[in-house]
């Protein structure tokens, strides 16, 4: 018999699949690696668990789902079980000393996420907040550059990191702990561990918000932090082209499905308008941050524009509503930042 079922229409099957003992779906949870199609359907899955009663309940549900499906084709489940490397705080916690967390996303790379994450950073900071930045994005961090921090952080006698302070902001960020030029190298587990040492071993003293500077994506580290961290929010970053979007409807899907509040979408490259002129061009089409944000029924923060200046500023190492506050979009970000303050004050 000829498959009529697409990969799409199994995934979304499977995402109503919860995980043993929990609520939430096996998709959701990133464990559904792969979906084969053929003369049968071929799930591979991969978990991390000490039960070797999971493997078998997650493939009977995983096959009992597949049966309802239409077109009877066989299939199979195959469950990769890897023993835990390291056991991860229970349950979503607050992290010392910080009365807000608040995760900066994107669903794709290149929409300037890490430029915004540090310049709302600043902004915040211009409010009189005490305000931390944690660069989470271990494969590609760009924090410490845009900050200009270019020293190794110290610990303490309990062994805490010790956080550089640049433009008022306390920092932390791969960048830090690597050489120029540098990539970090890292498996699952260890990913893992430096995401929750850049959480609960940094000494963040107090602070009235800590800003994540997320990886793009939904992967290993999104799902340490929401699993762990006591998140106040999230504010997502697009761009208003559609493939921008379809990625950040992930994001915004995935925190939804966790239960973190989407605190509102930031539109960044907007349009680009030449100095001295009026027109604007939008380069990658207009919109959809806006359109994004009423679907969703969440805030729209507004728009940026498309801004060499802020670019400079961030090779340059300060932020630019530092070194120009009043510029037309450092005050686009400070008003973004001030939508944020009824969650945080």
């Amino acid at each position: 018999m000829k498959n009529t079922l697409s990969e799409h229409e199994i995934r979304e099957a499977l995402s109503n699949v919860p995980y043993p003992g929990f609520t939430r779906d096996i998709v959701s949870f990133g464990i559904v690696r792969g979906i084969t199609l053929g003369r049968e359907i071929v799930i591979q899955l991969v978990i991390s668990t000490n039960d070797t009663g999971v493997a078998t309940e997650l493939r009977n549900r995983v096959l009992k789902k597949l049966s309802s499906l239409p077109g009877n084709l066989p299939s199979r489940v195959l469950v990769d079980v890897q023993v835990p490397v390291q056991s991860a705080p229970q349950g979503a916690v607050p992290i010392a000393g910080v009365r807000h967390v608040i995760a900066i996303a994107s669903g794709k790379g290149g929409v300037g996420k890490s430029t915004v994450s540090v310049n709302l950073a600043a902004a915040l900071s211009r409010e009189g907040l005490s305000v931390g930045l944690c660069d989470c994005d271990l494969y590609g961090p760009s924090v410490a550059l845009m900050c200009g921090a270019k020293e190794r952080p110290s610990a303490d006698e309990r062994g805490m990191i010790l956080p550089p302070e640049h433009h008022g902001l306390k920092i932390m960020s791969m960048g830090l702990l690597l050489e120029d030029d540098s990539p970090a190298v890292l498996r699952g587990p260890m990913v893992t561990r430096y995401t929750q040492q850049f959480l609960r071993n940094v000494d963040w003293g107090s602070l009235d918000v800590l800003l994540l500077d997320l990886p793009p994506g939904t992967g290993d580290i999104q799902l340490t932090i929401v699993q762990t961290v006591a998140l106040t929010g999230v504010v997502v970053v697009t761009t208003p082209q559609e493939v921008a979007l379809i990625d950040a409807r992930k994001a915004v899907s995935m925190f939804q499905k966790t239960n973190v509040p989407i605190l509102g979408i930031l539109e960044n490259m907007s349009y680009f308008q030449v100095p001295g002129h009026e027109t604007r061009h939008e380069i990658f089409g207009s919109g959809g941050g806006v359109a994004e944000a009423l679907r969703l029924g969440v805030p729209y923060l507004g728009g940026l524009p498309l801004e060499p200046i802020l670019r400079i500023a961030s090779d340059n190492g300060t932020p630019l509503v530092v070194s120009e506050p009043e510029m037309p979009i450092s005050l686009l970000i400070r008003e973004a930042a001030r939508c944020l303050l009824p969650v945080i004050k």
